[in-house]
């Protein structure tokens, strides 16, 4: 948890006017008077003469205590005078919350009695001037003082009462002020937040007076005289708080107050009585009936608040007001208070609908709890009883309180947080407010309306977040007991529901706070039962132990929010429980734990884990976390296959409850074990992990060092100085070790990943403990070579943005000795190939050189080496000059500049032969690299504090112009018609010309081969272009002279450059300050002029408005967006005014444009979104959003259809309109406030639907879409119509109830058209959006009967839509109807819609009415079966309708497709084992439903039967869904097991393949439910021999691929179980025929990879199964290849998922046998596929790959290996040790040494390719993007290691066997790989030496793989050697 700190207040010295000061010191220094005042007044001259402010409030205090040690005998002298006045005046200048007038407060509350008098005088003298003099820019100084007067200041109180009527007046002023101002600020959001303050300040101050002055105003009220001055004042400061309570230009909190001033000022005036209430009722009405008992000023006042059009935010700020400031504890005065008191939750209900801001609906929600406290405070407070109507409303039950529920189940899934905790706390208190009403009833149970209340919120959906808070509510206030009673699944249901992220939380809330509940309670029970028995044993029954069922056996992702949010709440109610957790998890036996999950190792590490961070385990110094678990399981789980459990591990070792507890020399060895294996990680999640526990880590090693080098200063005791000293030394190994390694694997080839990961923690180590090379404690630097810090250098070469700014980060961390940029050659060297860079035609390149500028702004020659690069290049550069003497800042400031003013010559000679030839430009100079590092270069700069501003000043004038030219030079691509590189059509716009030259420099011909093929331009070009360039097809030798081109590098140079211009603009105009003047006084000197932020203003506009490239005004906008903040937070009047002038004329121009208007009406309106958007979002959240209101109320008008918009050209604002509301929408920054318009804008989407225009339509369709994921929030899954996404009716319309009347109107008219009778298709362009929309909704089980906004209107229209002659209308009215009946209404419904179908074949009957009719029922039964989990209520009528209609399912009926659908309705009920019907009804459905399958086209397959067209597939696929289920899955109930195999054989000798392919897919999934169910060698009852030949009959002769796949799988589970005889009709068929056959099928299956996989699993059973049946044949060995060929890279992954469980299932058998059953070349290949697959880049792959590990025979491998999950890279080393064993095993270590050096030297393809690629290098055509390697996991360079690591161990066993009689070494092969590794050495030593000067910048993937090779022939020659 972090604690936030006090904000101290700021103290400020005494600042008086020159004049004044002089005065007052002059006055204090006459020498006379008594010597204590005297005293007093010398210390107040020393005050006044400092300028140190606490100095001054230290003589401020001394004074105070000489004024209190004054006695009354002191004459009246003017020294005392002037003191007084003195301290009286600093007071009134102060600013507020300055200390030193609390303490000038504090003095004066401390003066004697006799002097108070005088005091209060003087004080009042002083604000008396402040009040009359002061200007206007005064006033909010003033309100400051008078609100200090009153803030605990007796004294000041006493003065405000003197002067009261001034001091109202002056507030009066200064609020009529202010409200005159506001009208005058439109559009300076600043100047408008800022009067904000200033008002709300002033309403509270005045507030402030009124009530400490209540007796005051009472008295001069009442008196004769002065009366009519004060009425006055009230009245008009009245007038002033109706006024802001009534205009909407006031925010939110400025109007709430006013409308507690209203009501705070009608009590001043009117006293407690019960007049007041009437006239307050009357306020509330909006009636002036009640306001008779108000004095005339009063009524003529409020008068102007009871119109009938007034804002509802009125009553609701009134309503507030009535609750804050009328007193409601206790009894109430009289029956108006009692009418009051429920007048004002029906005021704020009504708001409910008519609320359209989230900001009002939080009001509403506060508002509403406040009035439940009011009404608690109310009956808490009575002695007497309650009066009985009061009871009676206020109690369970009652209308209101139904309403209130109501309220509440609307909103307790509000987006905002505020308004569901609001929510939640009102619930809470209407519990409360129950149970003051009924005290008798304290038992839940036997108090009906709770127990109904509980049992309706359990039955609530579990995706509601509402619920959770209010049965947290019931739990607090009736114990858990209550809820488990009703619902004893309760903590299994939500420990399920803790793997959803979103409900994580929620769930783990609520059962806190039942065991929390639920243990208190056991124990008070088995207090009160005087037990002592064990009563902890249910509480762990109940919480514990199913919460290790879910850790041990549910999925990871599921469990992780369990780490986060649960265990630690469950250990911190009952430590204890830990060492039941650790003792059931070790007692429990290995289980069979699902795909995934963590088992018991990993659970044992999770619950230790949260114990030790919670501080319940002992510390780590007592021995390993008091012997809970040992060393070695530990040690298995920090290299576990599953990620979390390596976490868990992990964190159980460096998460600590006290940061300072020593590091154990285990855990330090334990952390050495886990880190290398876990640096190469592909997972985000498990990267972040890592950093953070490590980060824990060592920041216990930092604070721990502390307080031992603490402790050993004061340590007396040597033996524990020096075991504290040893302590300090294991420190500084394992810190000087982990930097080495994480420094070792910064190699080049290294994966992303494991820098990543390296540099993270060597930043971390930076921050914690320096690379210090001097006297430090573990002087970090020691350890880093001049290598190291080369190689994190060569990191900022890397294709990877986060790497290259972590390089960047740690590099100036490092030893500048070990950096070496201090050296000026090696400075000149890096600063030469940050330049390239800058050049390159790779956009990441410029990033590279970005960063690399960057590092060398620090180095002192600098300058220099810009000055000799200028010279090289021949430019015109003079760097300014440095001095020895200038500071750090200084050196940063004029190597910026130099670098900037460098990069700028070069960018524009750049645009200068840009202008020429934009072709060779993208080609050799692309313009954005230079521009990129400029404006990263200015970002690491302190704009504030420069010093040469001059310079600065034509610097950037220089940066802006040349980014002018930039623009204009590559803008005519970006702004033409097809940007993207096809030949534009724009020959009439202003650009043609610009683009005409560009086409005829790149001159396109009619094949697409242009895009692709790349064009040559001659290295020296003539002028005349056109002649001079012919196009051809570039030769291989041109040895890099001329450049290649392709349109796509044209497009790329231009959109980046037009990217790279948008942010500098937008930097320059963000971080510069601005030089500006206001009302003709220069204010601030700046670098960025007014007139330059207005012209950069401009040219946003016109690229957003007219580029069509997205990239290009996609990041023209990020610059616009800074500009456009900039503007809002400046103090230049003019540019704060510019958002609101530049929207309103965009707004014109979208509404005055048509087709030949040049703002771009195709590609979703362009850039014209994003510039609106831009200008909105700058408008401040909290301000009244005055520019957001004005665009929608524009842009709505225009999305709405008119008549005069029905063409192409006159609907283009519409188009525009649409397209901008989309992006407003989508838009997070406008946050809740864009939702009041969300209703306008779904009206507008669907209407739009029924324009003529395409366009329109297409625009609309986009708007729905993104209207949809605004209000029922972004897709939470796969699932389409996931209870997730959606909303209760009763919220929807509650939140957006303009839609109500609007969707109802639609649906109707869209209803009406959809009947088919006429047989023609009428489809309502808008009826798909009403259904998309409705189905979103569903009842909520809490509705009242009488909601108006219920959701039983729409049914009826609904059902009608089922009508549709179309189909997927059908289907879509059938889903929206599921959400509109409640649970309890589905069989009603159902039996309704059953009783409409006909029930015999007659003449009129309408197929598509049936056909709808019953997929509504189908999708009711569904539903209710997924949700109910209880059978239909008896006597429900389905089966009677239903028997009634059989003849829809038979042969009567003559169309197929609603026979399906009957057919689907029957096995739904009849298909579940338990049906929703009762068991005698369901036996005799499914007797009928027999009789027709047997009668069907399934059984009877005659083929010339056999019912053709349209919907006969669906048909035939519902009967095999009958079938499936009476023939297999409850052949029992069906009362059929004799048809079982008949029925079988029907299906999968079918001739439709549909039918056998889904046969074949429910057998499949039954025979796996069957094997997780029972032993797996028990083969099913159903299944019968002639099934098993028709199975293996089929995978003979089938020719459909799926179906044949699935055949094949089928097989695999058979044979898995237990040998399978293959039959082909009567003949049988041999091991041998069956493995040809596979094999065959599974080489020749290319084509489908489902088919390949199962042929090759099959086939790998049985050579598994029985190996030597193999050997007898020849195609072992095509296995072997087969699989191996199955493990390379460019494989999908699903074939080398299966060549992965292939290789594991067979290490027992084949892989590790030491007979060798293969043969050695075949066994060696598969271990080399299977190293391969522990390399893959997909983690599923690798991870299958490494179960092998488990599977090898226990003798091969260490005790604590055997049988454990390890890590991939774990696996590859023990896989690679495990091999050389066995190569001992098999007597073959020769050939093996052989082999493993021929792996350690590459394939022989690579050699080749080495040496011709060294050749064609330069001449590799250069893509601009290529993708380079496909594996970014996989590490050569470590895998070489390994391999050289293991032949190393493995060549002294080979000199060992060296003995006579033993295998000898092929000398043959041994000279062959000596000759292949010199080669190899020599040829890529050369190629080597031939790159250019650091080439790992200039071209690193070429550097990276010859270094490799380099190695790789390096390390071969070294194991040769050894050979010798």
């Amino acid at each position: 948890m972090v604690v936030k700190k006090k904000k101290t207040a700021r103290v400020e010295a005494v600042v008086l006017e020159e004049e004044n000061l002089h005065k007052l010191i002059a006055s204090l220094s006459v020498d006379c008077g008594e010597d204590g005042i005297r005293q007093v007044a010398q210390t107040l001259q020393s005050c006044l003469e400092l300028t140190e402010p606490v100095q001054q409030i230290q003589l401020i205090k001394k004074a105070g205590s000489q004024l209190e040690a004054l006695s009354d005998e002191q004459p009246d002298d003017a020294l005392l005078e002037a003191c007084l006045h003195t301290l009286a005046l600093v007071f009134t200048s102060l600013r507020a919350k300055n200390p030193l007038r609390r303490t000038i407060a504090s003095a004066f509350g401390s003066v004697p009695a006799w002097l108070q008098e005088r005091t209060v005088d003087c004080l009042c003298s002083c604000l008396s001037d402040c009040l009359s003099n002061s200007g206007s820019d005064k006033y909010s100084h003033n309100v400051d003082t008078i609100n200090a007067c009153l803030d605990g200041f007796p004294l000041g109180e006493r003065c405000i009462n003197k002067l009261l009527p001034e001091v109202l007046q002056f507030l009066h002023k200064g609020l009529r002020q202010y409200l005159h101002q506001n009208k005058g600020l439109a559009g300076r959001h600043i100047a408008q937040a800022q009067l904000m303050q200033s008002c709300l300040a002033a309403v509270k101050t005045s507030m402030l007076v009124v009530q400490r002055s209540q007796e005051t105003i009472s008295e001069v009220l009442q008196a004769e005289q002065g009366h009519c001055n004060v009425e006055d004042t009230l009245s008009s400061l009245l007038s002033c708080y109706i006024h802001i309570l009534t205009d909407e230009e006031f925010i939110q909190s400025v109007q709430s107050t006013a409308g507690m001033a209203v009501v705070l000022m009608i009590r001043s005036i009117m006293g407690s009585g019960d007049e007041v209430a009437s006239v307050v009722c009357s306020l509330l009405h909006g009636s002036a009936q009640g306001l008779a008992p108000a004095p005339q000023w009063l009524k003529e006042r409020c008068v102007s608040l009871c119109t009938s059009g007034r804002l509802p935010g009125v009553s609701l700020y009134l309503c507030h007001g009535v609750l804050a400031m009328l007193s409601w504890k206790g009894a109430l005065p009289g029956p108006q208070w009692e009418q009051l008191l429920l007048l004002v939750p029906n005021t704020l209900l009504d708001l409910d609908v008519s609320v359209k801001e989230s900001s009002t609906a939080m009001v509403v929600a506060r508002v509403l709890t406040l009035w439940s406290s009011a009404a608690l405070d109310c009956l808490q407070g009575e002695t007497q009883p309650c009066p009985p109507h009061l009871q009676q409303s206020l109690s369970g039950g009652s209308e209101l309180h139904q309403h209130l529920l109501e309220h509440i189940y609307s909103h307790w899934e509000h987006p905002l947080d505020g308004v569901r905790h609001q929510t939640r706390s009102l619930f809470r208190n209407l519990l409360l407010l129950h149970q003051l009403t009924n005290p008798s009833t304290s038992d839940p149970t036997k108090d009906s309306y709770i127990t109904e209340l509980t049992q309706s919120l359990l039955g609530l959906e579990w995706h509601m977040r509402g619920k959770y808070g209010s049965l947290g509510c019931l739990v607090e206030l009736y114990g858990a007991g209550h809820l488990l009673n009703i619902q004893p699944q309760l903590p299994s249901c939500l420990l399920g529901l803790m793997g959803d992220q979103n409900m994580a939380p929620y769930a783990s809330d609520l059962l806190e706070r039942l065991f929390v509940s639920h243990k208190a309670q056991l124990a008070t029970e088995a207090v009160a039962a005087g037990t002592t028995e064990d009563w902890m044993e249910p509480w762990h029954g109940t919480w514990v132990t199913p919460l290790l069922q879910v850790l041990c056996r549910a999925r990871l992702d599921q469990t992780t929010y369990i780490l986060d949010y649960f265990l630690p709440k469950l250990l911190r109610c009952s430590p204890s429980s830990l060492a039941h957790m650790v003792q059931a998890l070790q007692d429990t036996p290995p289980c069979s734990t699902g795909k995934g999950s963590r088992g018991q190792l990993g659970a044992l590490m999770t619950c230790l884990r949260a114990a030790r961070a919670q501080g319940v385990v002992p510390s780590s110094e007592e021995g390993l976390w008091g012997g809970l678990v040992p060393l070695s399981l530990l040690q298995q789980a920090l290299v576990h296959k599953h990620d979390q459990v390596r976490m868990d591990a992990l964190g159980l070792v460096c998460e600590t409850h006290r940061s300072t507890e020593v590091l154990t020399l285990q855990e330090m060895d334990l952390t050495r074990h886990f880190l290398l294996p876990n640096l190469n990680s592909q997972s985000p999640g498990v990267r972040q992990q890592t950093v953070s526990l490590l980060k824990k880590l060592l920041c216990r090693a930092n604070d721990s060092t502390q307080l031992l080098q603490k402790r050993q200063s004061q340590e007396r005791d040597q033996e524990k100085k020096d075991r504290q000293q040893h302590t300090i030394q294991l420190y500084k190994e394992f810190l000087h070790w982990l930097c080495v390694r994480l420094l070792e694997v910064l190699l080049p080839g290294s994966s992303f990943s494991k820098c990543l990961m390296s540099l993270h923690l060597l930043c971390l180590l930076g921050q914690f403990f320096t690379f210090s090379t001097g006297p430090d404690v573990f002087a970090l630097g020691e350890v880093v070579t001049s290598a190291h810090a080369q190689n994190v250098l060569y990191c900022v070469a890397s294709n990877f943005l986060e790497v290259k700014q972590l390089a960047s980060t740690l590099l100036p961390q490092l030893p500048p000795s070990a950096v070496g940029l201090q050296v000026p050659e090696r400075m000149c060297c890096v600063l030469q190939a940050a330049l390239e860079l800058s050049t390159s035609t790779k956009p990441f390149d410029s990033v590279s050189a970005a960063h690399l500028l960057t590092l060398l702004l620090h180095q002192p020659h600098l300058s220099q080496a810009l000055l000799h690069c200028a010279q090289q290049q021949g430019l015109d550069f003079q760097p300014p000059s440095l001095r020895p003497q200038d500071s750090e800042n200084l050196l940063l400031e004029l190597n910026t500049r130099a670098v900037v003013q460098f990069l700028l010559c070069c960018l524009q000679s750049d645009v200068l032969r840009a202008e020429s030839s934009l072709l060779q430009a993208a080609a050799s100079y692309p313009l954005y690299g230079r521009a990129h590092c400029i404006t990263a270069v200015l970002q690491h700069l302190n704009t504030e504090s420069l010093k040469q501003t001059e310079q600065w000043r034509c610097l950037v004038s220089e940066l802006i112009a040349v980014c002018y030219r930039m623009s204009d030079v590559v803008s005519p691509v970006v702004q033409s018609s097809s940007p993207e590189g096809l030949i534009p059509m724009d020959t009439d716009s202003e650009t043609s010309a610009g683009l005409q030259r560009i086409l005829q420099e790149i001159q396109p011909r009619d094949t697409n081969d242009f895009f692709n093929t790349a064009r040559e331009l001659d290295a020296h070009h003539g002028d005349d272009h056109t002649h001079s360039q012919t196009t051809h097809t570039p030769s291989l030798n041109t040895g890099g002279e001329g450049y290649r081109v392709t349109a796509q590098m044209v497009l790329v140079c231009c959109w980046r450059s037009m990217k790279e211009v948008a942010m500098l603009l937008g930097q320059l105009c963000q971080s510069l300050p601005l030089l500006y003047t206001n009302d003709e006084v220069q204010t601030r000197p700046g670098l960025i002029t007014e007139e330059q932020v207005e012209g950069v203003g401009l040219y946003f506009r016109q690229q957003l408005l007219q580029s069509r490239h997205r990239g290009a005004f996609e990041l023209a906008y990020v610059g616009f967006v800074r500009l456009t903040d900039m503007l809002c937070r400046s103090g230049s009047r003019g540019l704060q005014q510019l958002p609101a002038h530049w929207l309103s004329e965009v707004l014109e121009e979208v509404k005055s444009s048509d087709s030949t208007s040049k703002l771009c009406a195709t590609r979703r309106s362009a850039g014209i979104p994003f510039y609106i958007q831009a200008l909105l979002s700058s408008e401040p959240k909290l301000s009244s959003c005055s520019l957001l209101k004005m665009t929608m109320k524009e842009l709505i008008s225009l999305a709405m259809p008119s008549v005069d918009r029905n063409n192409e050209s006159s609907s283009v604002p519409q188009v525009h309109a649409l397209n901008i509301l989309r992006a407003l929408y989508r838009d997070t920054r406008l946050g809740e406030n864009i939702i009041p318009f969300v209703s306008d804008g779904m009206q507008a989407a669907v209407l739009g639907f029924t324009s003529p225009v395409w366009a329109v339509r297409n625009s609309s369709t986009l708007l729905f879409s993104t209207l949809i994921t605004r209000i029922f929030g972004v897709k939470k899954g796969k699932d389409e119509h996931s209870k997730k996404n959606r909303m209760t009716g009763r919220e929807f319309f509650t939140r957006f109830p303009a839609l109500y009347p609007f969707l109802l109107n639609q649906l109707e008219e869209a209803a009406s058209t959809v009947e088919s009778d006429s047989g023609q298709v009428k489809l309502h362009p808008s009826l798909f959006l009403l259904l998309l929309v409705l189905s979103r909704l569903y009842p909520s089980p809490m509705d009242g009967s009488a909601s108006p906004l219920g959701l039983a209107p729409f049914m009826p229209f609904i059902i009608r839509c089922g009508h549709s002659a179309v189909y997927r209308t059908r289907e879509m009215a059938a889903r929206a109807l599921v959400p509109f009946v409640l649970v309890t209404q589905v069989p009603s419904t159902v039996h309704s819609l059953l009783q409409k179908l006909p029930p015999e074949p007659g003449p009129r009957i309408q197929q598509n009415h049936i056909h709808g009719t019953l997929l509504q029922v189908l999708f009711l039964l569904r539903s209710y079966q997924a949700d109910s989990h209880r059978p239909l209520p008896a006597g429900n009528g389905i089966s009677e309708s239903l028997s009634q209609r059989m003849w829809l399912a038979s042969r009567q009926n003559s169309c197929v497709v609603t026979r399906g659908a009957f057919l689907d309705v029957l096995v739904g009920l009849c298909g579940p084992k338990v049906s929703l019907l009762e068991d005698s009804q369901v036996d005799e459905l499914r007797q009928r439903t027999l009789s027709i399958l047997m009668d069907s086209d399934l059984v009877i397959s005659d083929p010339s039967s056999i019912t053709r067209g349209p919907g006969s597939t669906q048909y035939l696929l519902s009967l095999v869904r009958v079938a499936l289920s009476a023939s297999m899955e409850i052949p029992e109930l069906w009362r059929a097991p004799q048809l079982t195999t008949q029925l079988l054989t029907c299906l999968l000798q079918f001739p439709q393949y549909e039918v056998r392919e889904l046969a074949l897919q429910g057998l499949l999934r039954r025979l796996q439910e069957e094997e997780e169910e029972e032993e797996k060698d028990r083969r099913p009852q159903w299944l019968e021999e002639t099934t098993l030949s028709n199975l293996t009959g089929l995978a003979l002769h089938e020719t459909h691929p799926q179906c044949l796949a699935k055949v094949l799988q089928v097989l695999c589970v058979f044979s898995s179980s237990g040998e399978l005889l293959w039959r082909d009709g009567a003949q049988t068929l041999s091991q041998e025929e069956v493995l040809l056959h596979l094999l065959t099928l599974a080489q020749n299956s290319v084509h489908s990879l489902e088919l390949q996989c199962a042929a090759l699993t099959l086939m790998s059973q049985l050579v598994n199964s029985d190996p030597k049946v193999a050997i007898a044949m020849s195609c072992f060995a095509q296995w072997g290849a087969l699989v191996c060929s199955c493990c390379s890279e460019e494989q999908p992954v699903e074939v080398k998922l299966m060549a992965a469980s292939v290789l594991v299932n067979c290490t027992e058998a084949l892989l590790t046998n030491p007979h060798l059953p293969l043969g050695l070349f075949t066994t060696v290949s598969l271990w080399r596929s299977l190293f391969t697959l522990l390399q893959d880049e997909d983690h599923e792959v690798r991870d299958s790959a490494s179960d092998f590990i488990a599977n090898v025979p226990a003798p091969l491998l260490s005790k604590e290996m055997a049988g454990v999950s390890v890590c991939p890279p774990v696996a590859l080393d023990r896989g690679m040790g495990l091999l050389c064993r066995l190569f001992e095993l098999w007597g073959q270590v020769p050939a093996g040494v052989l082999t493993l050096t021929e792996w350690l030297l590459g394939d022989k393809d690579d050699n080749d390719e080495a040496v011709a690629d060294d050749a064609s290098s330069l001449d590799e055509e250069d893509f601009l993007f290529e993708k380079g390697d496909l594996n970014l996991w996989a590490e050569p360079v470590q895998w070489v290691k390994l391999l050289h690591r293991h032949l190393t161990s493995l060549i002294p066993t080979f000199k060992q066997s060296q003995h006579p009689g033993a295998v000898i070494l092929d000398q043959a092969r041994l000279h062959t790989l000596s000759a292949q590794a010199q080669t190899k050495a020599l040829s890529s030593q050369q190629a080597l030496d031939s790159l250019p000067a650091l080439p790992q910048f200039s071209c690193t993937a070429e550097h990276a793989r010859l270094t490799l090779w380099h190695q790789r022939a390096t390390l071969a020659l070294d194991v040769l050697e050894r050979l010798k």
